[in-house]
């Protein structure tokens, strides 16, 4: 990635949050490397130099700012067309991955050889792959030790290091710090929980994400009010499986998401982390998204794609969604939870005056095992439990991940080969599974009645407009068809009860039966 200076320090001199992850400034006056936001005075333009990654910076010798704090930089996300394998590389290792593997694993994950990863690597980032995932350690860690009461052993496996006495050597060394030094300035913290903020590029439209997740939440896995959202998660982590919770709220004066997570997930921070990133996508540049969409995106400034905690989850939901209604999928969902998801060792209440959360969801090993007598004691059709046993199959063994490093078209290709599965299902768990911004389920109901039109291909030139970010041309509409319904506008059908709060919905002929 090549940064002009003189764009970038306007910018810096701006405190233009448009570019707020994009690129850190090295001040040389200082030996400090900041964020374009920070509130300190702008450097003269002469000490000022820029760098494509905290990594980079740190490379050149630099010590992250105790003020604006780069560790809180909002990332990248896949809208990003540009270096889409290295971000997918930097999103892995930002999720901890490195802790069990190696760069050779890293580089299979995203396909494509490690003497390649390397090149893309350097070109994106400016560093190397290991020096990248030093400077992420370090970032977490200091987060950690700011932002938590965490025992500083549990902050050092938690980052990744292998020992207290290798992380306070390379503290010292990079930071001139100790972890009593940072830890003056930790919260107090509370026993039970964790919290963190992550930041995003503004607007962000927080109502229609959470009122987007609020109609598919699922009794016992989500909860969704007051403005704030909570679910189950377990995260594997060196063949360990970390099951707890996590509640998010939205803290706009500050332009961040506060994330709280249950101390039962300390270990797995990091994934835990980049699963809200993914859920609400919080790489998103709304500035491109919302001037390409146009008058769409108008209403709704920040809309966000809404993505996932897990792949297989939103397939499942998908599949289960076909041709019924949102009630009935949430409570089959709830159902299939009860029967084949880990419990949590207590029911937890990370939002007052809602169902407890009890379960996790079904892992894709744990669906697959589940009798057919079972699924259709949850009231899964015949039809429906060949698919989602076939969907389970691929997925735990490996044939078929569904996570954002993925290459889109050929997933879906791979969904549409299961039988159960049309190009409806495939393209939503595109959007929402892979987070690919030009995914689009074109055989959508709400989308057709919206758009006023009744074929495919008129779909297709219709919409060819916003290609390519038509998956959050979707979500905008989506959210037209629910205010449309609220005012009465227009006839409704009986499909529409089906459709209309909930999208997650094959709304063609191609279920088999």
């Amino acid at each position: 990635m090549e940064l002009d200076p003189d764009t970038c320090y306007k910018a810096v001199a701006s405190h233009d949050r448009r570019f707020d992850g994009r690129f850190f400034v090295g001040v040389s006056s200082t030996g400090i490397y900041c964020r374009p936001v920070c509130a300190v005075r702008t450097p003269k333009r002469e000490n000022c130099t820029f760098y494509e990654s905290a990594a980079a910076a740190e490379k050149q010798g630099f010590r992250p700012c105790l003020r604006c704090r780069p560790e809180l930089a909002p990332g990248h996300g896949l809208a990003d067309l540009s270096g889409r394998l290295a971000q997918a590389a930097a999103t892995l290792i930002d999720e901890g991955f490195m802790a069990d593997a190696g760069v050779a694993a890293l580089a299979a994950r995203i396909g494509v050889t490690e003497r390649h990863l390397h090149r893309l690597f350097t070109a994106q980032f400016g560093v190397s792959v290991l020096e990248y995932v030093q400077t992420q350690r370090l970032l977490l860690a200091k987060r950690l030790l700011t932002d938590t009461a965490l025992p500083v052993t549990e902050v050092a496996l938690a980052a990744g290091f292998g020992s207290v006495r290798r992380f306070n050597d390379v503290l010292r060394t990079r930071y001139g710090l100790t972890p009593v030094a940072l830890r003056k300035r930790a919260s107090e913290g509370v026993a039970d929980r964790l919290v963190f903020e992550l930041g995003y590029r503004p607007p962000l439209a927080w109502p229609a994400l959470l009122g987007f997740l609020a109609v598919r939440a699922v009794d016992g896995i989500e909860q969704v009010r007051d403005g704030a959202y909570a679910r189950t998660l377990a995260v594997e982590a060196g063949g360990v499986v970390h099951r707890g919770w996590l509640r998010l709220d939205h803290v706009p004066a500050r332009l961040v998401l506060r994330v709280t997570l249950s101390a039962s997930l300390a270990r797995v921070i990091p994934q835990a982390l980049g699963k809200v990133r993914r859920l609400c996508d919080l790489g998103c540049r709304p500035d491109i998204v919302d001037r390409h969409l146009g008058e769409l995106a108008a209403d709704v400034p920040g809309m966000r794609l809404p993505g996932s905690v897990d792949g297989f989850e939103i397939a499942v939901r998908a599949v289960i969604g076909q041709v019924i209604s949102v009630v009935q999928a949430r409570r089959i969902l709830a159902r299939l939870a009860q029967a084949a998801g880990d419990a949590l060792p207590a029911p937890a209440m990370p939002i007052g005056g809602c169902v407890p959360l009890t379960h996790c969801f079904p892992s894709a090993a744990a669906l697959s095992a589940l009798p057919d007598t079972a699924m259709a004691a949850a009231s899964v059709s015949p039809g429906k439990v060949r698919t989602l046993r076939a969907l389970a199959q691929r997925v735990a063994s490996g044939a078929l991940p569904l996570e954002p490093h993925t290459a889109p078209e050929q997933t879906v290709a791979a969904l549409r080969g299961i039988d159960g599965i049309g190009d409806w299902t495939a393209q939503y768990v595109a959007m929402r599974a892979l987070g690919w911004p030009d995914a689009f389920p074109g055989t959508d109901y709400a989308l057709r009645k919206v758009l006023g039109v009744n074929t495919v291909r008129a779909m297709q030139t219709r919409t060819a407009q916003w290609a390519p970010w038509r998956a959050y041309a979707a979500v905008h509409l989506w959210h037209r068809y629910e205010a449309m319904k609220a005012q009465g506008d227009g006839a409704v059908v009986p499909l529409a009860d089906m459709t209309a709060a909930n999208s997650d919905i094959e709304v063609t002929t191609e279920v088999t039966t």
